[in-house]
């Protein structure tokens, strides 16, 4: 397997720069992160869980990674989780070998997976916190135990579901629940990233919503065992 980077970008009224960049598995060649999904099963979950976060580690970091701002989200497996502290040794390995320091990672979970153990993720999601790490809720709004979540455990960043995102700028319903999910994580203490923001259009809107950290094609596709610097925002 190899991976690609999505930039995710801050802009905000102190301006604009880079917050993270996202681990997006592929095939060796560049394949579809589905074609190597697919190959997943009980028996190599675990060991898949724990190679794409050594990858991403390791080839983010030779990339360049330290010599930007930004952190580094890497998608994990709850159910590929069977102890915390024991599963997240061969990050620390890697993270330590290239100088990667831990408040630059990190561990994105789906609202989805969520719903599968709440009290085993809840687990997970503690122990990362002490040791440091960050965490990131995906896809937020995709499933129905995103408030119950944030209830539990208050990650440091809410990745809000693109079909939440699309075409906000028509559409008042939406625009009345992202403001509000805005507000309420500002409260919570939880950054909030939107997802898949492809139109100038939409991402006019959020930033009237109150967001300021965006990811998505308008600003920067994914690139393949690269870093992409990201595209200036429109009209700033």
């Amino acid at each position: 397997m190899s991976m690609a980077f999505q930039p995710i970008l801050r802009c905000d009224e102190a301006g604009q720069g880079l917050y993270a960049y996202e681990a997006l598995v592929r095939g060796p060649a560049g394949e579809s992160a589905a074609s190597v999904l697919a190959r997943i099963s009980d028996e190599n979950r675990y060991s898949f869980d724990q190679r794409c976060r050594v990858t991403a580690i390791e080839l983010a970091t030779r990339l360049g990674l330290l010599a930007t701002p930004a952190a580094l989200s890497i998608n994990f497996m709850p159910n590929a989780v069977y102890e915390p502290r024991a599963c997240i040794r061969a990050s620390l390995d890697a993270a330590e070998r290239v100088g990667l320091p831990r408040d630059r990672l990190i561990f994105e979970f789906t609202e989805t997976e969520a719903m599968a153990d709440p009290a085993h993720l809840l687990r997970i999601l503690a122990s990362y916190r002490a040791m440091g790490f960050r965490t990131a809720i995906d896809d937020f709004g995709a499933g129905h135990s995103g408030l119950s979540l944030l209830a539990e455990f208050q990650p440091d960043t809410v990745k809000l579901d693109m079909a939440l995102i699309r075409g906000v700028d028509r559409d008042r319903p939406r625009q009345i629940i992202l403001r509000h999910v805005a507000a309420l994580c500002a409260e919570l203490g939880c950054a909030v990233v939107a997802e898949g923001v492809e139109t100038a259009a939409e991402f006019h809107m959020l930033r009237q919503l109150g967001i300021t950290l965006f990811q998505g094609y308008l600003l920067g596709r994914p690139g393949f065992e690269q870093l992409p610097v990201p595209v200036p925002p429109p009209g700033d």
